[in-house]
């Protein structure tokens, strides 16, 4: 068992929630629907009141039929003729009611996983960066998609429920109307259904969370192929990456036929009781029929209602194997909502303009315990100085900017924005006053103008030509096929890298924040487009506070200060000049990465 569900475990933040919780907090969800529900109750009172009387409309057949005897007088013709047209009613009537509840139904079941699925979103959008670092986005997406729709499987499972027990009511009622005795033999069978299906209760809800937790992981074996592709086919590693795939499909093939069996088995052993039951009542009824004490009429309706009677007591006896399945998926998708955040804001203060004063002080951060980034670090930005951070991979220049952002917890210490915590800033209005290029810039799928108006939602269309033409001098929209209303594909793939970071820099111009993070990466851009990369820099850290993780030598000399880090620490700052003539670090990092980029270089290098 161990091998088939090898690599099915749960992650960090799911819970255990008992059946109880859960099942309260499914009716918070329910309750909207209260009117909806009470008509398809009423509904599913007068379908199954239909569907009760329809055996006695032709048990009263079957006595005129047995009382034959070679005519009919008119009394009885007449009867058999108006018992046929109360059956042709009923039955529209069934099918009327049935056609009600249906309707009713699946809008109600569409509202449920509507509002479940945007509560599960919008724990999405709440999580942390860290979260999204820890866990595979593809089984993160599965929850919000599979899971909240298998959770209609509890709202399917309770109206058909309610349909059950008003059907069971009314037969119970018939049935000792008809035969009491009979009526009381039949009860006692009853409980062995629920003995027998509750004892599928534990392995049905195992299966179940298992079966959910299969599907999160293709959906992330999927999302991980097919945003990978160009590595594979570049390394032409499809092969690999099939045989990975068909390990993962294997084991959900394992996994969903197990699920299957369990499931598959509830209702063979259901059927096996009911059967015995119904042999038994079939035998002392037909006793009774040769001793006369009771009419052919009565023992067909019996024996008919006895089906009737068994079909919903099935349901109920099953219901809650089944309902598992719907409470493994709840439960998987209130994990989610109820995950502890990382960043927590101690309060919600409004932030309107900021000078950009960034302070911090004795910081202390590491992604994960034991392994510290920063410990005591202090660094001071006065507002509008634009600061140059270098250092070799690992030193912590992206952590500082993630930091910065309040994308992540720092574990002590203080980080200032002109003097204010920033755990006590509102951090919707705060990130509006920030912007950020990050070193591969995301597009979302639209136009050109659709993605820098991202910066500012209520832009209007003139705006955003101003903040693109700012950039560059606006040239580089002559390059696309329809200038600034190009589409730029998924993840902006119609687009180059450079252009890209073009459309990064013009929504952060749009946005107008007072302070500017730069993750520059432009080594891999021609000249051409560096150039207009550079003016449009210019263009965006003109009086606003930046920070600047540098790859390029003409943005680390522009910098106002250049800070040198090393492990989490500061070694050096100064001046591109004065930190060149001191000899230290950043000057064996000029000689390593930047050097090459000076005119000098390619001066020297043609001498030679």
């Amino acid at each position: 068992m161990g091998v088939v569900f090898s690599g099915l475990d749960a992650e960090d933040y799911d819970r255990s929630y008992s059946d109880g919780t859960l099942i309260r907090r499914i009716v918070t969800y329910f309750q909207p629907q209260a009117r909806t529900m009470a008509v398809v109750s009423a509904m599913v009172a007068l379908y199954s009141l239909s569907q009760a009387i329809l055996p006695i409309v032709v048990a009263q057949g079957i006595d005129i039929l047995a009382s034959y005897r070679g005519t009919l007088s008119g009394a009885q013709y007449g009867l058999m003729v108006a018992l046929a047209g109360v059956a042709v009613v009923l039955g529209a009537l069934k099918w009327y009611f049935n056609y009600v509840r249906q309707s009713l139904s699946a809008r109600a079941v569409g509202d449920v996983v509507l509002k479940l699925r945007q509560d599960a979103f919008t724990a999405v959008m709440k999580r942390d960066l860290l979260f999204y670092d820890r866990y595979a986005s593809g089984k993160i997406v599965s929850r919000v998609t599979s899971d909240t729709q298998e959770f209609s499987t509890v709202v399917l499972l309770t109206m058909d429920l309610a349909s059950h027990a008003v059907l069971l009511v009314i037969i119970v009622v018939a049935l000792f109307f008809i035969e009491p005795a009979l009526t009381l033999i039949t009860l006692t069978i009853a409980p062995a259904f629920f003995v027998a299906a509750l004892s599928f209760r534990r392995i049905a809800r195992w299966t179940s969370r298992r079966a959910q937790r299969i599907v999160a992981q293709v959906n992330a074996a999927i999302q991980e192929t097919i945003t990978g592709i160009s590595v594979a086919k570049g390394f032409r590693q499809e092969a690999a990456i099939y045989e990975d795939f068909s390990a993962t499909n294997q084991l959900s093939y394992r996994v969903r036929l197990q699920q299957g069996l369990v499931f598959n088995v509830i209702f063979p052993v259901l059927d096996i009781v009911s059967g015995i039951g119904t042999a038994i009542v079939v035998y002392f009824g037909g006793l009774r029929v040769l001793g006369g004490t009771v009419s052919v009429g009565d023992w067909y309706l019996f024996v008919r209602s006895i089906m009737l009677f068994y079909v919903p007591l099935v349901h109920f006896a099953s219901f809650w194997s089944q309902f598992q399945q719907g409470l493994a998926a709840s439960e998987r998708v209130f994990a989610l909502v109820d995950a502890e955040p990382e960043v927590v804001q101690v309060a919600s203060e409004p932030v309107t303009h900021l000078e950009g004063r960034v302070t911090l002080r004795d910081l202390h951060f590491g992604y994960r315990e034991g392994l510290p980034v920063f410990t005591d670090f202090s660094l001071d930005i006065p507002a509008g100085q634009k600061v140059a951070m270098v250092g070799h991979t690992g030193a912590g220049k992206s952590s500082l900017a993630r930091l910065l952002v309040r994308f992540y917890e720092f574990q002590g210490g203080e980080l200032l924005i002109d003097g204010r915590d920033i755990r006590r800033l509102d951090l919707v209005s705060y990130h509006r006053q920030v912007g950020i290029v990050p070193q591969s810039p995301f597009l979302f799928t639209g136009t050109v103008a659709d993605n820098i108006r991202y910066g500012r939602p209520g832009a209007g269309d003139a705006e955003v030509v101003r903040a693109a033409e700012a950039i560059g001098g606006g040239d580089w929209l002559r390059d696309l096929p329809r200038g600034i209303e190009t589409s730029v594909g998924e993840r902006g793939g119609h687009l180059s890298l450079g252009q890209r970071q073009l459309v990064a820099l013009a929504r952060v111009l749009l946005q107008d924040p007072s302070i500017f993070i730069l993750d520059e990466a432009t080594a891999s851009i021609d000249p051409f487009t560096e150039a207009h990369i550079q003016e449009g820099l210019d263009v965006v850290m003109r009086g606003r506070t930046c920070m600047i993780i540098a790859h390029r030598l003409s943005t680390v000399r522009s910098a106002d200060r250049i800070v040198v880090l090393r492990a989490g620490r500061i070694i050096e700052e100064g001046t591109h000049d004065a930190l060149l003539a001191r000899g230290g670090h950043y000057a064996e990092l000029y000689r390593m990465y930047f050097r090459h980029q000076s005119w000098e270089y390619v001066e020297e290098v043609g001498q030679w």
